[in-house]
């Protein structure tokens, strides 16, 4: 994999002209092009469509956690749609992580099965916060609790701070892939995240794939930028 492959541009914008001109400026700049719950919201399924026909490969963020039966038929929908990975909450337990798998082998387009990603725990989370809600664990023994169980469920990657890498990768071995939001350049503020990493550290420590937004799609030039993180890693 080239290393603007492993980029993943969080397109974290309301409109779609903003989404729109940004693929095509970092269109070969980075890999992956991620549609989140506000961008998602606004414009539709037709958002995805347009980004494809862009040239550009959609990572569908919308982090499904529902019943089995009702993720499965999400699932189903957004494998039609052609996007090349999507979310689930690995909190929502084996059977719908199971049903999710299912539903991406079944309605996979032209034999390429959407890569199902399990979230594990936010990047917003420290282990005060999850002691707030009532987790026991601190967030590297609650992430590798929750990505054992989604291995074992049959998904095919894990969503993590880039802080637990380097132990997922261990843990998990090398076919599971790792993506890692919560990654900041060491020119960038670090904003809300709280569990952070650079590009360069990510990659060192076993990440597939770097979900990085504001840094990129905030800063003057977007294009160069992503140059500027390419470099780092």
């Amino acid at each position: 994999m080239k290393p603007y492959e492993k980029i993943i541009v969080a397109l974290d914008v309301k409109m779609e002209k903003e989404a729109l001109a940004l693929v095509k400026k970092l269109k070969g700049k980075a890999g992956v092009f991620k549609i989140g719950k506000e961008l998602f919201t606004a414009c539709g399924p037709a958002i995805v469509k347009k980004i494809q026909k862009l040239g550009g490969k959609v990572f569908l963020d919308l982090k499904f956690h529902d019943i089995p039966n009702t993720v499965a038929k999400a699932v189903a929908q957004a494998s039609k749609l052609g996007v090349y990975m999507m979310t689930v909450h690995t909190s929502g337990g084996f059977e719908m992580m199971q049903a999710a798998v299912k539903a991406a082998k079944e309605n996979s387009q032209k034999g390429k099965e959407p890569i199902i990603l399990g979230v594990t725990v936010l990047t917003s989370l420290d282990d005060k916060a999850l002691k707030e809600i009532g987790f026991k664990y601190n967030p590297a023994q609650m992430v590798l609790r929750l990505a054992k169980l989604a291995k074992k469920a049959g998904v095919r990657g894990i969503v993590s701070s880039p802080k637990e890498v380097k132990i997922l990768r261990k843990s998990l071995g090398k076919e599971m892939f790792l993506v890692t939001p919560g990654i900041r350049p060491l020119w960038a503020a670090a904003g809300d995240q709280k569990r952070i990493m650079t590009p360069k550290d990510a990659v060192r420590a076993g990440a597939d794939y770097m979900v990085i937004g504001r840094p990129i799609t905030a800063h003057k030039n977007p294009a160069e930028a992503a140059d500027l993180i390419v470099g780092e890693i």
